[in-house]
């Protein structure tokens, strides 16, 4: 267990097949853990963070938003509200797309990028980013072969190496979206409304009365 030192945030990301979390103090990252689960992540996360230095316990909860997994998005934010109420802490959160991109920059440099995440329905969900990090095509649930119609040479996400294959060019950097590489995002990519983003419509719409 950690001697507290400074703001300290919890950051929570279960919006995909992969589970992570992480502890930063200031833009440290003190300690952290990620899982590529598929399925479980309501039973896995509790512990997860429990291990963290002090339980977690942090000033600030930074949770992504999607979109992705719909239980997954979900599970997320129902604990970022749950352990912001417990400790009175800010609850913030940031879109999945955005923090892969991140992810790529820094392993790739600045350059242009289109993030290809897996989507439901055997859809992708992409979204373009230019060189300084700015989103400048929103991200969509897109088919595979629409989504191969992005003109950026760099892509990054799950399904990177798929979307690459289908266009026959470009390059592929395959990662899945790490809460311990949240440092990477910029102030203004955190959302202060931590709603879901899924991304598409429900499958299943409420009738009406």
């Amino acid at each position: 267990m950690g001697t507290r030192t400074g703001f300290r945030t919890l950051v929570i990301d279960t919006a995909t097949e992969a589970c992570s979390v992480a502890l930063f103090d200031g833009e440290n990252c003190a300690a952290g853990d990620w899982r590529l689960l598929g399925r479980g992540h309501a039973e896995n996360l509790v512990p997860m963070i429990a291990t963290l230095p002090e339980r977690g316990r942090a000033d600030r909860i930074a949770v992504a938003l999607g979109p992705g997994s719909f239980t997954g998005v979900r599970v997320g934010i129902a604990a970022a509200r749950a352990l912001g109420l417990a400790w009175g802490a800010r609850v913030t959160g940031y879109a999945t797309p955005a923090l892969v991109a991140a992810m790529a920059r820094a392993q790739e440099g600045a350059r242009p990028l289109t993030v290809a995440m897996t989507g439901g329905h055997g859809e992708w969900f992409v979204a373009r980013y230019d060189a300084a990090g700015e989103e400048v095509a929103a991200v969509a649930s897109l088919r595979p072969e629409a989504a191969a119609a992005s003109p950026d040479t760099l892509v990054a996400g799950n399904q990177a190496a798929a979307l690459v294959q289908a266009r026959g060019s470009g390059r592929a950097v395959e990662l899945w979206p790490d809460a311990r590489a949240f440092a990477l995002l910029r102030a203004h990519d955190l959302i202060d409304d931590a709603a879901p983003i899924y991304g598409r419509p429900p499958d299943a719409k409420v009738a009406a009365r």
